[in-house]
């Protein structure tokens, strides 16, 4: 049979439950041991495991809980004596987006503790597939609602028959615009092009949107003269600016842009100005050289020249940043602004309203998209894709498509073929940041296909954030990733090793040489919180949760925080007390520049963190106005990309906090370059 749908069409086929195609949720972390709690609402429960009928129940409410992706799932089940009346995940501590809800009411996509839960019930079975891209929230309200229904008495068995499914069916769409991934950059893109006029829509291969934009730092660069008028600049940064001026440039514009900066610190310097300096040039420049002077100059000068418009734009849309500038993780300037919320659900929600909101916009999730359709003149016309209940698709686009499906930090295959550049050993065995239904090539691999060419696959970024037992981007003290003037980074033996405020390439080199190869971040009360008892990390959870998980350390002095990490104690307390004199003197060991705060006051806090796969600066090759070229340099009419996918832009090293700007401001590029 094959179904032609419009792309107004109201029943989304491939938002169905299901198995994950792509890959599962991030890694399993460790949770709580797992407890049961039966509620019986008669008597009669008591001896409900004597109940031999098939499919027979002692009517009660029951309840269980089962160790998620963050913590504890917990599930209430009322059942009649012959049928499931009722499930309710009634506790979760799951990631916004992909576990639980991102927004309140929350329609678009499937999200396991909502869906699994009605399907069960639908269905009466527990035999119900997984959401794609989110296997361990899915198994875990699974298993707890198997935990209750054996209490009620049931023989497990005789509720674990499988869904019946619909013959697989060949299904057509139409839209103006096909955006195919529905992360950060893909949402973006599809707004754009909307607000342009275009009808679109996303294909999305995971339950739900979000990819990795919805678990990164959410951390977005741009100048802002209000904010860094209130910060002082000191010696030490004045140094780095000088710094990034006296470099020998590698060609005529380069050198154009470093005279540029150079004439702005000048009348800078001229009106006798002493609160933070910062322009476009200037991001332009510390983001070019950062990347060691081999990405495309001119997609830098887009990036960093649109930053400020991007950083509106959003803002109009919705999205809330908090009314202070910081220098991000490895961004090397304080232009860093960070969402009101945790991690990227703040971009990720207020895109999601949007588009709930707009008529022009329809998501299919669950769908992974195969291959690129061209006509007779190599014209990118639509894409074909299949979902995992085996239906296959055509996606028409009349105007053309956009490539968001982001990296391929998560493709292990892909970043040994493409480890080329001698700056890393074997990265076979290294973790990833990333989600695992997410960042693995493959519209890299369907713009291949068409003769798109590739632009610096062999750059690759590590990030030392992920926590040492799964690699995830989670469950840090939010000054870990916006707070380096805060914190020292220590190794097992209570010594730093490197400058915080460095490179990202530069801090995962050593922190790969330290004992274990992993480090702490060392932070005190003293700066953003003093209690922190009332403090959440990145992600939302209370300190004293990520204690008790074994994420983070606490401990009242320097001596009961080394006696916890088995160090010397007066190792480590002479390692705060250097530190603590450079910020006094102003000149540290390490080169470090960014300072505000001494280490001085308990309790104290350790977060243990390694070095894990994180960003792949290279992808397709793209112009800047976002449209992929072939190998001959020109344009394949009909397709655009932004985001991860594309490269040039980063070069060697991305500045952090970099690729949420990528997203906004080529992925609104993306959608008005589509509908010209």
């Amino acid at each position: 049979m094959k179904k032609k749908l419009s792309c107004m069409a109201s029943v989304l086929l491939a938002a169905s439950l299901t198995a994950c195609s792509g890959g599962g949720q991030e890694a399993a972390t460790t949770a709580a041991p797992e407890t049961t709690t039966a509620a019986p609402t008669t008597a009669a429960a008591t001896t409900a495991a004597e109940t031999t009928e098939a499919g027979a129940l002692t009517a009660g409410t029951y309840t269980a809980s089962k160790p998620g992706m963050n913590g504890q799932v917990t599930v209430e089940v009322v059942t009649d004596d012959s049928s499931i009346v009722s499930v309710e995940v009634t506790g979760n501590q799951e990631t916004p987006g992909i576990g639980s809800p991102l927004v309140d009411g929350e329609k678009e996509g499937t999200i396991p503790t909502i869906s699994i839960p009605a399907a069960i019930v639908e269905n009466q079975t527990v035999a119900v597939d997984a959401v794609a891209g989110a296997t361990i929230t899915s198994a875990a309200v699974k298993s707890a609602v198997e935990d209750c229904l054996s209490q009620a008495g049931a023989n497990l068995d005789d509720w674990k028959t499988p869904v019946e499914k619909a013959a697989p069916q060949e299904i057509d769409m139409e839209a103006d615009v096909v955006v195919v991934g529905g992360g950060g950059a893909g949402l973006a893109a599809a707004i754009s092009a909307s607000q342009n006029g275009a009808k679109v829509i996303i294909v999305e291969k995971n339950g739900a949107v979000g990819g990795d934009t919805l678990v990164c730092g959410a951390i977005y660069n741009n100048p802002d003269e209000e904010l860094q008028s209130k910060v002082e600049m000191s010696d030490a940064v004045k140094k780095t600016l000088e710094a990034g001026i006296a470099v020998t440039p590698v060609d005529d514009a380069h050198k154009e842009l470093i005279d540029t900066v150079a004439a702005e610190w000048k009348q800078y310097k001229a009106d006798g100005k002493t609160t933070l300096f910062d322009s476009e040039a200037w991001f332009t420049l510390q983001t070019y050289n950062g990347g060691d002077n081999v990405a495309e100059l001119p997609l830098v000068k887009v990036l960093c020249e649109n930053a400020i418009a991007g950083y509106d734009w959003i803002q109009e849309l919705g999205m809330e940043f908090n009314d202070t500038i910081g220098q991000g993780a490895g961004s090397l300037w304080q232009r860093t602004h960070t969402s009101t919320k945790p991690m990227g659900t703040g971009f990720i929600s207020t895109y999601v309203e949007n588009i709930a909101a707009d008529a022009n916009i329809q998501m299919v999730t669950s769908t992974t998209a195969t291959r690129l359709i061209q006509d007779d003149t190599g014209r990118v016309t639509g894409v074909e894709a299949e979902d995992v209940n085996g239906n296959t698709y055509k996606f028409q686009a009349s105007k053309g498509v956009v490539l968001a499906t982001g990296g391929f930090a998560a493709n292990s295959k892909m970043v040994n073929e493409y480890n080329t550049t001698g700056k890393w050993d074997d990265l076979s065995k290294v973790p990833t940041t990333n989600r695992f239904g997410c960042s693995q090539g493959d519209g890299i691999i369907m713009a291949q296909e068409i003769g798109a060419a590739l632009s610096q696959m062999e750059q690759i970024q590590l990030l030392y954030l992920g926590n040492v037992k799964d690699g995830g981007l989670t469950k840090y003290p939010a000054r870990c990733v916006n707070g380096t003037d805060q914190e020292i980074f220590i190794n097992k033996n209570g010594e730093r090793f490197v400058r915080e405020d460095g490179r990202r390439d530069e801090i995962c080199l050593q922190v790969l040489k330290q004992p274990d190869a992993m480090f702490y971040f060392l932070e005190s009360a003293d700066g953003d919180y003093t209690d922190v008892k009332t403090a959440l990390t990145a992600d939302g959870f209370t300190f004293q949760e990520m204690e008790e998980q074994g994420y983070i350390i606490i401990a009242d002095t320097l001596d009961e925080m080394a006696e916890k990490l088995g160090c010397d104690a007066e190792t480590l307390k002479a390692t705060v007390d250097t530190f603590n004199a450079s910020v006094d003197s102003g000149e540290d060991e390490f080169g470090r520049t960014l300072y505000s705060v001494k280490l001085e006051n308990g309790p104290f806090v350790a977060t243990p963190r390694q070095a894990c796969l994180h960003h792949t600066m290279g992808g397709v090759k793209i112009d800047t106005e976002g449209r992929v070229l072939d190998e001959s340099g020109a344009p394949i009419e009909g397709l655009v990309a932004a985001g991860e996918i594309t490269g040039g832009i980063h070069g060697g090293n991305r500045l952090g906090g970099n690729a949420v700007v990528d997203t906004v401001v080529f992925g609104k590029l993306a959608g008005e370059t589509i509908t010209k």
